[in-house]
This record gives C-alpha cells, structure tokens and sequence, in this order.
C-alpha cells in the first residue's frame, strides 16, 4: 500500500480531524472515500453530459410501454 502526503494549514487539518472523529472514521478513511467519491461524481456528471448530447442530436423516445414491452417485462 502507498501512502500520499499532502499540506494544509491547522485550522484544515483541525477541522479535518473532527469531522473524521465525530463520524468514527480514521483520517485516511475519509480521505479516501471522498477523494473517490468526487471522482465517481465527476465521471457520473461527464456521462450524464455525454447522453444529453446525444439525446439532443438524436432524440429517439420511447413510451413506458414500449420500453416495458422491449424489456420484456409484465405491464
């Protein structure tokens, strides 16, 4: 496993340290899945971007029940 540093000043690393104590996570569990968690979001917002922009350029809809039917499932 590696590790990474990084700087910040007291009053981050303060808030850092009580925001981790009050939710009973170690620091670089919560470091880890925030960090994680804003690069999901950030990769969930680009293909969500990516399928408007293909919806607008082909806009292709379908109803419930031909989506239900296409699915082949009970209506």
């Amino acid at each position: 496993m590696s590790t990474i540093s990084l700087r910040m000043n007291e009053e981050e690393e303060k808030l850092i340290k009580e925001y981790a104590k009050i939710n009973n996570l170690s620091i670089s569990e919560l470091l880890r899945s925030s960090v994680l968690e804003k690069i999901e979001n950030d990769i969930d917002l680009k293909l969500y971007h990516q399928a408007m922009k293909d919806h607008h350029n082909d806009p292709n809809d379908i109803s419930f029940d031909e989506m239900m039917k296409e699915l082949d499932l009970p209506q």
